[in-house]
């Protein structure tokens, strides 16, 4: 009888470099973002974790019963189909976004983490603190094969 060790991520991000920004359509612009950040992935075509991004930057504070409706009006008003607007997934949605310290929710509301700048956002939350501890973690497993080696 053998053990078996299920190996689970405290924390995990995914990164990609694309073409530096330029004139485009600012939902465009976001899909970039969400697929530099991991958040989608290359040719997925379930994106309205998109639209969801872009209604809470469009809007102050989201009224987490209303956001269904300001997603469906988006993607409407955008010439897309209302797949994966069901409250279930966009609830979901929300919170790969809240984990990524972008969203933040107060009570029903959903609003951009403490109403700040996305570039800060990911200076401070992102960089310095999520992905800072992940590559320490990192570091220690390759210091830690390093010392077997002697």
């Amino acid at each position: 009888m053998s053990n078996v060790s299920k190996s689970i991520p405290l924390s995990e991000i995914t990164l990609r470099k694309y073409e530096r920004p330029y004139d485009m359509p600012k939902r465009e612009l976001v899909k970039k973002l969400c697929l530099s950040i991991g958040l989608l992935q290359p040719g997925d075509s379930r994106d309205v974790v998109v639209d969801v991004f872009c209604v809470l930057l469009e809007n102050k504070e989201v009224d987490g019963n209303g956001i269904v409706d300001k997603v469906s009006e988006f993607r409407k008003s955008n010439n897309l189909d209302l797949k994966g607007v069901a409250g279930s997934n966009i609830r979901r949605q929300l919170k790969r976004l809240r984990d990524l310290f972008l969203v933040e929710k107060n009570g029903n509301i959903y609003r951009i983490n403490e109403n700040e700048t996305l570039s800060n956002l990911f200076e401070e939350k992102i960089e310095k603190f999520y992905l800072k501890n992940i590559v320490s973690r990192v570091k220690e497993y390759f210091l830690h094969l390093d010392n077997l080696k002697k």
